[in-house]
């Protein structure tokens, strides 16, 4: 059986701190000849008893997710020179993370970045080492916020 490419995956959100999680899985990645995955979960649609109004929110929400992913992709790109894998799912981020961890098994790394301008990590970050970890079949970097572009590329 021939060895995958190393998969170095990426949960895509608004925060600031994603920015150097995705630096590091690009350092990584070229590194070691891997690849980068970014992860874009929608959540759920809050009103599906309105099948009308629940599509609409869910083709707006999954245009969002397209146009953010985009934004990643070309900089992971700009890093690596290789497109990254992009996955969009939908769900409750923490279960659709694990779940996906699960099924595609050239994930070989989850990369988060580390809110450091508040009491916690983040919220998937206090899950994933509170609960997930326990669920995760790969090993997790955190990468703090508070780290510079140069500081991140040093490590590699």
């Amino acid at each position: 059986m021939a060895k995958k490419d190393p998969l170095f995956l990426v949960v895509v959100d608004d925060s600031e701190e994603m920015h150097h999680a995705l630096r590091f899985a690009c350092g990584r990645a070229s590194a070691v000849g891997g690849k980068v995955g970014l992860m874009y979960c929608i959540a759920p649609a809050e009103f599906e008893y309105w099948a009308g109004v629940g599509e609409l929110m869910r083709a707006e929400a999954r245009e969002e997710a397209e146009a953010n992913m985009a934004i990643h992709a070309t900089y992971a790109q700009e890093l690596t020179g290789d497109m990254p894998i992009l996955y969009v799912r939908e769900g409750e981020i923490s279960d659709e993370l694990l779940n996906l961890i699960d099924e595609e098994e050239q994930i070989s790394l989850l990369v988060l970045g580390a809110d450091t301008k508040s009491e916690t990590a983040g919220p998937l970050i206090t899950f994933m080492m509170a609960k997930g970890a326990a669920r995760c079949r790969v090993p997790i970097t955190v990468v703090p916020g508070n780290l510079s572009d140069d500081q991140i590329d040093a490590l590699f």
